[in-house]
């Protein structure tokens, strides 16, 4: 249980510090939107 609590903020704290710049806010959420359209590519439901 304390090593999920560990990670959790270990990501919130990672999320906090990309988000604080508009430039690698940007980048980041250009690089999520494009993970999503790879994903959905293979996936029959998106059609």
């Amino acid at each position: 249980m304390k090593n999920k609590a560990i990670v959790a903020t270990t990501v919130a704290l990672g999320a906090a510090y990309l988000l604080r710049n508009e430039k690698s806010r940007n980048k980041l959420m250009d690089q999520m939107k494009n993970m999503g359209t790879k994903f959905n590519k293979g996936n029959s439901f998106s059609e």
